[in-house]
């Protein structure tokens, strides 16, 4: 190839150029470089992660971030390293699909003329992403890359938004083309659904007697915080998030504003008691195991909104179904309702959600209530400290056993709040890392904070490097409690409490979450005293990278 001649990775760059990445993750490998050469000449920055799982969670968190900050592509690129690499990063691939992030995961490969020879390192790519994916292929000729391309934008991109999965042949990226990008084209949403389905719906909210609307991240990933509350005020409506919800999808200091849902069955159960539930932008109403109790009535109306049509009505069933756009849909909703429903009938409701609230309060504190005898500060102190020294920072949540002290806690609004949907280990340190870059490139100077329990943030301490390579400052806060607090708390749940061994969920004391930190850079310290903790946070707010490891109780 001759010197000045444009290959299939500078095609590729272009590409990310023309649909405004500013981004991709990666960690790289032989097959890669073509496309980190190519970068090395436009203006997309490469961000180096240490481990491939690193890297899928960091622009999952960026492109989860960029959504709600204006960016004009809220897309996340990640660049892998053949079949390893892919399957290194295959659990946040995993909970971006359940967080339906629109992320383009590409991976290098083999040249298509060698791979039947089963060299080191080869596997079969795109079989092994299409479970955990909305689109999967393979770019085996130059001049297919383009509409490969568009196509796997534009699938990552049109609601349900998720990842999809790009395969790079060496020979691909190697080849010359005049090839240019293809435009990208408007992207749909999934409209303001079907007018009779809408009727449907106000009917459902006229007729009920207490509705509890139950907001899910579609809510947030269609812009439509503002939406649902105009929504709940006109429908007189108590209101909750729903289970393992990943961003704020209504703000929690609103008067109708209960909770977030547990996954809990009893808890849940006793909440969602009534007689109309809604539910807006959920992907699904389970908990961690088969619940003994059901979540709703048997005898409840349901009413499913939402932007999928595999989630409406998947786990329980859906008298009313309106797809289509939360937000679009929540604000025709409430706009009928203000006319349809009379103000005296709203307001009894609005005083019935303000006396069910404070019903309801006792058992809403107990879940991030903690009490014990012990000198290490409690869940709850830790958040009110954090709250204190650091409340107007976007958190990144991964505190498993120390998460509703937080969700109880703290005042979250609309593009606050990020969290793990999928359940698996290791999310949310690398998230954190996008989300700070996200607010960097969007020339905001909020904190980002990380909630991160031991045990998720053993999993990918090499975040923290990313961090400190990129420069930014961001707070990495650790609830530490000694391992995995969330399986001792499971077996005492599933066999009752007891003598148990709790095999395999206590770490070694040798083990340092301060040391780790300190490793790759970053600022660090260990607080196990609860008047030390104001004054390490204070610390931890000023520029760099830095690490609180909080002992706390169990």
């Amino acid at each position: 190839m001759s010197g000045d001649a444009r290959n299939g990775a500078d095609l590729f760059v272009e590409t990310l150029e023309t649909y405004g990445v500013g981004r991709v993750f990666g960690n790289p490998g032989t097959t890669e470089l073509p496309i980190t050469e190519a970068l090395a000449d436009g203006d997309v920055e490469y961000v180096l992660g240490l481990h491939e799982d690193v890297a899928v969670g960091a622009a999952a968190g960026y492109a989860s971030t960029a959504r709600h900050l204006g960016e004009p592509a809220p897309v996340g690129v990640v660049n892998l390293h053949v079949v390893p690499g892919l399957a290194h990063g295959l659990g946040n691939v995993y909970n971006a699909a359940r967080s339906c992030v629109p992320l383009v995961v590409t991976a290098g490969t083999h040249a298509t003329d060698f791979q039947h020879e089963e060299p080191v390192l080869s596997g079969p790519l795109v079989e092994t992403a299409r479970p955990y994916v909305k689109f999967a292929a393979e770019a085996k000729d130059v001049d297919a890359l383009p509409s490969v391309l568009r196509r796997a934008f534009r699938e990552a991109l049109t609601p349900p938004t998720g990842p999809v999965f790009v395969a790079l042949p060496m020979d691909t990226m190697t080849a010359e083309t005049d090839a240019t990008p293809e435009r990208l084209g408007g992207i749909p949403d999934a409209g303001e659904g079907d007018t009779d389905a809408v009727e449907e719906a106000v009917e459902a909210f006229v007729e009920a007697q207490a509705p509890v609307l139950v907001v899910g991240d579609g809510v947030a990933r269609s812009d439509g915080v503002d939406a649902a509350v105009a929504l709940a005020e006109s429908a007189g409506a108590r209101v909750h998030a729903e289970i393992f919800a990943s961003e704020t999808n209504f703000p929690t200091e609103h008067d109708q504003f209960v909770s977030f849902l547990p996954p809990d069955d009893g808890i849940v159960s006793t909440f969602l008691r009534t007689d109309t539930v809604v539910f807006v932008g959920c992907s699904s109403n389970a908990t961690l195991w088969k619940n003994e109790t059901p979540l709703v009535p048997d005898d409840a109306t349901l009413v499913h909104i939402g932007d999928s049509g595999r989630e409406l009505g998947k786990n329980a069933p859906a008298d009313v179904a309106v797809l289509g756009d939360p937000a679009r849909v929540c604000s025709r909703l409430a706009n009928r309702l203000g006319e349809a429903l009379d103000d005296e009938e709203r307001g009894a409701r609005k005083e019935n959600v303000r006396s069910t609230k404070g019903s309801l309060a006792p058992m809403v504190r107990s879940m991030g209530e903690d009490e014990a005898d012990s000198p290490f500060p409690s869940k709850a102190e830790l958040v009110d400290a954090i709250r204190d020294e650091l409340g107007d920072a976007y958190v990144v949540d991964e505190g498993v056993t120390s998460k509703y002290a937080l969700l109880t806690r703290y005042p979250f609004e609309g593009g606050d709040y990020l969290a793990n949907k999928g359940g698996g280990l290791g999310y949310g340190a690398p998230a954190t890392v996008g989300a700070a870059l996200a607010h960097r490139d969007a020339g905001n100077d909020r904190r980002v904070v990380a909630f991160i329990g031991d045990g998720s943030y053993f999993y990918y301490p090499q975040s923290v490097y990313t961090a400190v390579r990129e420069g930014l400052d961001t707070t990495f806060v650790v609830p530490d409690n000694d391992g995995y607090t969330i399986l001792r708390d499971n077996t005492d749940e599933m066999f009752g409490e007891g003598d148990h061994a709790y095999t395999a969920t206590r770490f070694d004391p040798s083990m340092s979450v301060a040391d780790s930190a300190r490793a790759y850079g970053a600022e660090a310290t260990r607080v196990e005293a609860k008047d030390a903790l104001t004054d390490a946070l204070r610390d931890a707010s000023g520029e760099g990278v830095h690490v609180v490891d909080v002992a706390v109780h169990d």
